[in-house]
């Protein structure tokens, strides 16, 4: 049993609650997921079950989107409405001003992550630290705001929502902490929910409670996705029954046999048998002309 299955992420639960919950549902311990989600936050979470686990750490750096709620006026220890509310101050930005505010997180970007974050520093996790109350200082990282829209702002609260379409490793209650301290308000994240991940949407989604009822009529595994479907950016190759077995050994196939030909060093392509099964992916090597397994599935 492999694939992947879409859940719509409840509030409160972390993603490895929502693993748990599949491991029961499908039997397995193969079971993982292709990216946190904060406990407030809901929305995609796409969960990798048995091979698919494969791919937990090569799902493609794109397609990831958000539509984020805000108030401006507050700052907290944890950038968002969980915290503790460390400061408060009057909010007299407008609907202009904060458009124009965002214009300064639109493509790349350096963004300092907060302190309640996974990210170890000397082996130890940050939000340790920031339970026991020590601050350190964290490196801003390069990350990438493809969209950045205001849906909606009502400057009598302060509050309003964005929609966010950024690369990976992106925090958006920084982000919205960010807009806060660029309008000299300062500002946090008050709801989080994620859209669209590895190519799979909301309408691809279903409920936790959904997933226990198919299981319950047996037809949850109906539900699986292909492993593939994870890296549909990726161009399609078949090779032949030769090529097949020599790939699925491990071994590099020369690009010149392959039809392979434009595509520039390093790119992966998706690498399939003459049945149409998917074998795994291969990556581009022009210093050598081949084809060589980047991952087998």
């Amino acid at each position: 049993m492999n694939g992947i299955i879409v859940i719509d992420k409840p509030p409160r639960f972390t993603s490895f609650d929502v693993v748990a919950v599949m491991r029961g549902l499908f039997g397995t311990k193969k079971v993982g997921h292709t990216g946190t989600l904060d406990p407030m936050a809901t929305g995609v979470l796409p969960i990798l079950i048995g091979s698919a686990t494969k791919a937990q750490d090569l799902t493609p750096d794109s397609g990831k989107e958000y539509v984020a709620g805000f108030r401006l006026g507050v700052v907290t220890d944890t950038e968002d409405s969980t915290g503790t509310v460390k400061k408060t101050f009057p909010v007299t930005a407008d609907e202009k001003a904060l458009e124009s505010a965002l214009s300064h997180f639109r493509g790349e970007i350096l963004q300092v992550p907060p302190m309640y974050s996974a990210i170890q520093k000397n082996g130890v996790r940050l939000y340790d630290l920031a339970r026991k109350g020590i601050e350190v200082e964290r490196e801003a990282r390069p990350v990438t705001i493809h969209e950045l829209e205001l849906l909606e702002y009502r400057q009598e609260t302060g509050e309003g929502s964005i929609r966010v379409r950024c690369s990976k490793g992106t925090y958006v209650r920084t982000l919205c902490a960010d807009l806060g301290k660029q309008l000299g308000c300062g500002g946090i994240m008050t709801s989080l929910r994620r859209t669209a991940a590895c190519g799979y949407t909301i309408e691809d989604s279903i409920s936790l409670d959904e997933a226990k009822s198919l299981k319950a009529e047996g037809v949850l595994e109906q539900r699986l996705r292909p492993v593939d479907s994870l890296f549909l950016e990726y161009r399609p190759l078949k090779v032949t029954g030769p090529q097949a077995k020599r790939f699925q050994n491990g071994g590099a196939l020369a690009l010149e046999r392959t039809g392979v030909k434009k595509e520039a060093d390093r790119v992966k392509i998706r690498v399939y048998s003459p049945e149409g099964i998917f074998l795994g992916l291969g990556q581009v090597c022009r210093a050598k002309d081949e084809l060589s397994v980047f991952k087998l599935f």
